[in-house]
C-alpha cells in the first residue's frame, strides 16, 4: 500500500505525521521523502545512507553552425526556454537556451529541421538511499538555484517498493512538485490546523485529491487551537478526521531536538497505528 502523507500549506506537521506513522506500522515500510526542495524527515529517522545517486535532466545544446535561427525550436517549446533573435542585414542571428526553465521534454530537438539541437545532461540533484531498523529510507535533495523539483521526485519514486508499505513525504502546497508525488497513491493523509490559513490551503488539497481519484482523510494537529471552521468544513464534504493532535509543548521540545513523538512518548504509538488501521479501512471520498 503506497501512502502520501500531504498539506495544502507548510509548517501544518505533516513529517511529524509521516514519520511517526512510519515508525508505528508492524511490518516492513519504505519511506521516500519526496520534499526535494526541503527534506528533514532524515533529522527525525537517522538513517544510514548507502548509497548516493547524482540525478540529471536533458537540456538543449545548439549548434550554431547548423542553425539557421528559425524559430522553430521556440514555436514548441511550452514553457520558453529558447529566445531566438533571427539574423538582419547580412548580420548572424543569436539563440539563447534559459536552462532552469527546462523540463527536458526534448520537443526542440525533435522539431529542428536542421538537426542543430541535441540533449545535454544537466545535474539538478541527488537521491540518498539508506535505511533506518527494518526501514527503507530515500531521499532527494533538489540543487541551489535548480527550480525543477518533479524530477527528483520521479527518480526517488523510480525506486518504490511494492512489496512493503510505502510512506511518502510531499512537499507542501498544491503544485507540480505535490501533484508528481501523491499521483498512483493509494491514500493520501492530509495534515491540517485548524486556522483560516490552515482551512484555506485545505480546500485547495481537497480539490487536487478529487481530481486525481485517491481516496485522502484528514489529521487536525494542534486541534485546540484556533476554531472550529475545520470541523465543520470536513463534516459538510464529508471528509473523514482519521486523526487529532493536541497542542503539546512537550511535543514540540522533542520535534525542536530531532526526536520523533513515538519514541519520546510511547502512549502515542497505539493513535497512530490506530490511523493506520482507519487508512486500510478507508472509503473512497
Amino acid at each position: 500500500m503506497v501512502i502520501s502523507v500531504a498539506s495544502g500549506k507548510g509548517g501544518t506537521g505533516k513529517t511529524t505525521i509521516a514519520v511517526n506513522l512510519a515508525l508505528s506500522i508492524n511490518k516492513e515500510v519504505q519511506f521516500l521523502d519526496c520534499d526535494a526542495e526541503e527534506p528533514n524527515a532524515h533529522i527525525f529517522l537517522k538513517p544510514k545512507i548507502k548509497e548516493t545517486k547524482k540525478v540529471y535532466i536533458p537540456i538543449p545544446e545548439i549548434d550554431e553552425e547548423k542553425c539557421t535561427y528559425c524559430g522553430r525550436c521556440r514555436e514548441v517549446c511550452a514553457y520558453n526556454v529558447i529566445a531566438v533573435i533571427g539574423g538582419t542585414d547580412g548580420k548572424k542571428g543569436n539563440i539563447l537556451v534559459f536552462s532552469n526553465l527546462c523540463h527536458g521534454c526534448g520537443s526542440c530537438s525533435y522539431f529542428c529541421p536542421e538537426s542543430a539541437i541535441k540533449e545535454v545532461n544537466k545535474e539538478i540533484g541527488e537521491i540518498e538511499i539508506g535505511t533506518v531498523e527494518s526501514i527503507q529510507f530515500i531521499h532527494g535533495r533538489l540543487n541551489i538555484g535548480e527550480a525543477m523539483a518533479p524530477p527528483v521526485i520521479r527518480e526517488i519514486k523510480k525506486h518504490l517498493n511494492p512489496t512493503r508499505t510505502v510512506i511518502i513525504d510531499a512537499p507542501p502546497g498544491t503544485s507540480c512538485p505535490v501533484v508528481e508525488t501523491i499521483k498512483k497513491s493509494d491514500f493520501c493523509v492530509l495534515v491540517t490546523e485548524p486556522t483560516p490559513f490552515g482551512l484555506n490551503d485545505l480546500t485547495l488539497a481537497v480539490e487536487v485529491l478529487r481530481k486525481l481519484k485517491i481516496r485522502f482523510g484528514v489529521v487536525i494537529n494542534r486541534s485546540d487551537l484556533g476554531d472550529e471552521k475545520t470541523d465543520k468544513y470536513c463534516k459538510e464534504q464529508n471528509i473523514p478526521i482519521l486523526m487529532r493532535i493536541p497542542f503539546k509543548k512537550e511535543i514540540a521540545v522533542a520535534y525542536s531536538k530531532g526526536e520523533s513523538i513515538v519514541k519520546t512518548f510511547p502512549e502515542y504509538k497505539k493513535d497512530f497505528e490506530e490511523l493506520f488501521n482507519k487508512i486500510k479501512d478507508g472509503k473512497p471520498n
